[in-house]
């Protein structure tokens, strides 16, 4: 599904932050990266994405180089393919919580049948006429999530999709993006600093400067 074959990227200053990282995800796998604070987990999932190049090396999902597409295309497999959870939510401000869980389905030409049971899932299923105004930090969060997995995308990068939200919350939520995840038989990466998040992932990763690597059995939970 996703082939990382020896990506670099460094920032603009000169620092590198991913050095010739190669890695290989499996239809169906969920994983979580966890590692330090600067060590590069939000630039990769970008370069995943589409949303960043990197300076060297490629990056395939289903056999398509991402860095080789050009905006159009670029921007076609995103909406197809991926479901992206950002740290800042992006949420549209102009546009009811329906209408902003629908875009996905209404950019992919499909039918909107799910909004409403994925705003249930996310517990705010009677705050589909809101704006994004009227909603809390930890409520556009769910929104975001909603946003991501209502389309049923074979690639979910979720970054942080848990800092803004309270303990019990955030266990809910959890459990619907795994079961969302392996319902679809997507691939899915979690970036999080919560050890409790990534528990919920099949394998938890540490990211270095020189790759992912198997976390020590005392970052599991």
């Amino acid at each position: 599904m996703l082939e990382l074959c020896n990506v670099s990227k460094s920032y603009r200053e000169g620092r590198k932050v991913l050095d010739r990282l190669t890695y290989t995800l499996a239809a169906g796998e969920y994983i979580a990266i966890m590692g330090e604070s600067g060590v590069g987990k939000s630039t990769l999932l970008n370069l995943i994405a589409g949303l960043d190049t990197p300076d060297s090396g490629e990056i395939r999902i289903n056999g398509v180089g991402v860095s080789a597409l050009d905006d159009d295309a670029a921007t076609l497999l995103r909406r197809e393919q991926l479901g992206f959870i950002f740290q800042a939510f992006h949420i549209l401000p102009h546009l009811t919580l329906f209408q902003n869980i629908a875009l996905p389905l209404l950019l992919n030409d499909q039918k909107l049948d799910r909004v409403e049971s994925m705003l249930s899932a996310v517990g705010l299923g009677n705050r589909g006429h809101h704006f994004p105004h009227q909603l809390s930090g930890g409520e556009l969060q769910r929104v975001a999530i909603a946003r991501a997995l209502v389309h049923r995308p074979k690639l979910v990068l979720a970054d942080e999709p848990t800092g803004n939200l309270d303990p019990d919350t955030a266990r809910e939520i959890l459990q619907l993006m795994r079961a969302e995840i392996k319902a679809n038989g997507a691939a899915a990466i979690l970036v999080t600093h919560s050890h409790v998040a990534a528990a919920t992932a099949d394998r938890i990763l540490d990211l270095k400067r020189d790759g992912l690597h198997p976390a020590v059995s005392g970052n599991a939970v």
